[in-house]
């Protein structure tokens, strides 16, 4: 392989050409076969050619074109640097036309739809939390908990691959995104036997930017506001067959002070008592993430790829409340958390074959992060012994992976692979308890747990086109996991566990196009959703001695089969995307709450046990809807919808827990309107909002939120400045939940401060010599875990404020 290169300058001020383009054909040829333009010296280079006879065309508005004919490499000498070429302008130059083009803001593909994030101006100082909850189809609750058509078991990648962070605290991890740092935002509902079986919901795959052009450049952004401040930096550098990119951001949060009102009323039997709780707590939050990435072409057909990409979150958290019972008194709580520390390196291969299409990947990646969560809690008068805890958790994943793919021929196309993952988390949970106005370490109740798991997969994937326009997309994927886990404690009889299992997992999709702008579609997939480490572990959480938790290591997966019928079309510049679904989930999983005794003072009151089971079955209909409309050529509209139904079976014993005995429509919707405006003003509105979410014993909160925002680019969209408002009509916003079943009764009203007032700015810099893409590296894609649930936290957090 060698390449052409040279210096383009024009011949009558001898001064360099840039933005010149370079063509090249085969000799006696009529169609390039490839190209470029100069860079700001006139430069150019043509790599990756095979030794043979070229023709070179230098063509540039109010230029004459001119032909170089021929332009021969061969083996010995694959290399032809033609030196400085002279190029000679025409005697009448043309005036300057500028052809501009604008991506939608959200499309729709085969297997997924894709939100342009980087065209959200409302989304500029803010997260990817705020991204994504103007995503189609995806909904994100007032604790950054992330649900995909209403199920919350839902896999998150950055980039196509996982990180150990986001198994660790996903809504932390969110929050700490920058939204600059994002380019778009992927939503794969029914995911192909390809992708790792975990996810009943689906997967997101949030893609960062990235430029994959020639030279370098970079952009500055960030923003401030009432509520966070964020900034981010990207650099790129593109030449020959290297290309490297990196990225660094973060953001900071004003102290928050949120309002809590909580009330419990147990009657059964043994316990008769009603409290009422009313707290407030103040947080504080940072973080810091960054992403390095390199790749190099050694040929055409052979590259490497490595990233490196570092996160860090943290929060603090002082809150106090007044707890009104039969034993009144008042708890402190001071938490310091860093839920997400860590990294993620992975290494690529790729080889390419001589047949067009025909590729092996060969990936790995390990990913490592640690979690930790330090409290407090204090109580006046001395109702309960005071506490300190700490909690700290490792986290290491180590991923080896293989894939091949093989077109056979323009109808059929083979993908294979397999997938080996090893997990190994410690957990510590070390207990101190008062001596004087000092603590010590309490070795009895201090506990120890080792979580190991490893998944050993394979799959195969066909796609067949058939005619008539009908395509298919058929696999099946099998995936045997083993688990172990070893709980140790002086304090608790605890004996290890294992488990092993075996899960197929077919997925089919039927494609009919119906014509060039309509296209309807059928798809089939099972998913499973793995209970991983904070649902397993059988140690009691007792930081809230009232409110205690404890998993299960008895556990099943849950199972979710789902069959769609999706309908797109294009009228005109309009878009409308509309689907129905059906979907049957067993052994569901929920956390179910019984009423406990605990001793207050060497009396006896009320608390609660919440420990997760798998309750039964859920059958769930919904339907879907999303589309776009430019009634005016500077208006565009931007709607979606999203409702399902809830109407779980209980199983055995589970159904005298249940109070929510009904057929239950849940939904959320999300609607945006664009106007863009001369002199590059582009002004936005937009609106999103859900309904409360079932669970057999009660409901958890709604969320809706509004927010306008405009942006003014200057000096041919080098820099821009915005300004960007949210809920400007109510400081506070309130999440109310109950829990309802025999004997038990509580509702929570939980405040957090929203309105926000932000500005924002955006520098790129940078001068590029032309347009590359490269293509997006397969490699490691662990879409196979439940998150956001602390894997490597040990027995969970602090309460806030008191709060249950």
């Amino acid at each position: 392989m060698g390449k052409i290169s040279g210096v383009v300058i024009d011949s009558v001020t001898k001064k360099p050409m840039d933005y010149t383009t370079i063509s090249l054909f085969r000799s006696g040829g009529k169609a390039p076969i490839t190209g470029v333009v100069t860079d700001e010296k006139g430069r150019f280079h043509l790599d990756n050619l095979h030794p043979g006879s070229y023709k070179l065309t230098i063509s540039f508005m109010g230029y004459t074109t001119k032909n170089i004919d021929p332009v021969v490499t061969t083996n010995s000498k694959p290399d032809n640097n033609l030196g400085t070429v002279l190029f000679a302008p025409t005697a009448r130059a043309l005036k300057e036309v500028v052809v501009t083009g604008q991506a939608a803001l959200v499309e729709n593909h085969i297997d997924k739809i894709v939100y342009n994030a980087e065209k959200d101006v409302t989304a500029a100082g803010g997260s990817a939390t705020d991204i994504l909850q103007k995503v189609p189809l995806v909904a994100v609750d007032i604790n950054g908990n992330v649900s995909l058509r209403g199920d919350g078991n839902v896999r998150v990648l950055i980039n196509g691959k996982p990180s150990g962070a986001t198994s660790a605290s996903l809504a932390d991890v969110l929050k700490g995104i920058p939204a600059d740092q994002i380019k778009s935002v992927e939503v794969i509902t029914s995911p192909s036997a390809k992708y790792d079986a975990e996810g009943s919901a689906g997967i997101i795959n949030i893609i960062t930017k990235q430029k994959n052009i020639s030279g370098i450049s970079g952009s500055i952004s960030g923003g401030v506001g009432t509520r966070q401040n964020n900034g981010n930096l990207n650099f790129n550098y593109n030449k020959n067959r290297f290309s490297l990119s990196v990225n660094a951001g973060g953001n900071a949060s004003w102290p928050q002070t949120s309002l809590t009102d909580f009330i419990q009323v147990i009657q059964n039997d043994t316990i008769n008592s009603k409290e009422e709780t009313k707290g407030s707590s103040r947080l504080t939050r940072h973080a810091a993430i960054g992403s390095a990435s390199a790749n190099y072409e050694f040929n055409t057909y052979n590259s490497v790829h490595t990233s490196f990409r570092l996160t860090n979150i943290e929060f603090n958290t002082n809150g106090t409340s007044q707890t009104f019972s039969a034993t009144p008194y008042t708890s402190s709580t001071v938490t310091h958390a860093v839920p997400a520390n860590g990294f993620d390196w992975n290494i690529d291969y790729t080889h390419k074959f001589k047949k067009e299409g025909e590729e092996l990947d060969l990936s790995t990646q390990w990913s490592h992060s640690t979690g930790v969560t330090d409290y407090t809690n204090t109580y006046n008068p001395s109702v309960f012994p005071n506490i300190k805890n700490n909690i700290n958790g490792t986290n290491d994943e180590y991923t080896f992976q293989t894939d091949y793919t093989l077109p056979i021929n323009k109808v059929f196309k083979v993908e294979a692979g397999g997938k080996y993952i090893i997990r190994r988390i410690t957990s510590t949970n070390d207990i101190y308890n008062p001596n004087g106005t000092d603590f010590v370490y309490d070795p009895i109740n201090s506990s120890l747990y080792n979580y190991d798991q490893d998944v050993v997969a394979g799959y195969s994937v066909f796609t067949i086109n058939l005619p008539k326009d009908y395509s298919i997309l058929a696999g099946i994927r099998d995936e045997y996991t083993t688990i172990h886990g070893d709980p140790q404690s002086l304090s608790e009889d605890l004996s290890p566990f294992s488990q092993y299992y075996n899960t197929l997992v077919p997925s089919l999709t039927l494609q009919k196009k119906l014509s060039a702008t309509q296209t309807l579609k059928l798809g089939y997939s099972k998913r499973i959703t793995r209970p991983s480490l904070q649902y397993l572990n059988p140690f009691v959480n007792r930081s809230n001695v009232k409110a205690q938790t404890v998993g299960n290591p008895e556990l099943d997966p849950e199972v979710s089969q789902t069959v769609e019928l999706g309908y797109n079309t294009f009228i005109k510049t309009s878009i409308a995307n509309f689907s129905v679904y059906y979907k049957r989930t067993t052994g569901l999983i929920e956390g179910i709450a019984e009423p406990i005794q605990v001793t207050v003072n060497n009396t006896l009151q009320a608390g609660t046990l919440t420990t997760y089971q798998n309750i039964g079955n859920n059958n769930s209909f919904g339907g879907s809807f999303f589309g776009s409309v430019t009634p005016f050529k500077i208006l565009t509209i931007l709607g979606n919808i999203n409702a399902y139904t809830y109407k779980p079976d209980p199983a055995g014993i589970y159904h005298l827990d249940q109070s929510q005995n009904g057929t239950y429509i849940q939904y959320g919707g999300f609607l945006r309107a664009t106007l863009t405006l001369p002199h590059d003003i582009i002004a936005e509105s937009f609106a999103f909002g859900s309904s409360p979410r079932h669970t057999i014993q009660g409901t958890n909160p709604s969320f809706s939120i509004f927010g306008v925002g405009a942006r003014k680019q200057f000096a041919k969209k080098k820099y821009s400045l915005g300004v960007n408002v949210i809920q400007p009509f109510s400081e506070y916003k309130s999440f109310n939940s109950t829990v309802n079943s025999p004997g038990l009764y509580q509702t929570t009203k939980f405040q957090l401060p929203f309105r926000s007032f932000g500005l924002t700015f955006s520098y790129n810099f940078g001068k590029l010599s032309f347009s590359n893409p490269q293509q997006q590296k397969k490699g490691v894609n662990n879409d196979d875990m439940k998150q956001g649930d602390q894997g490597v936290g040990g027995g969970g957090g602090a309460p806030a404020g008191g709060g249950r």
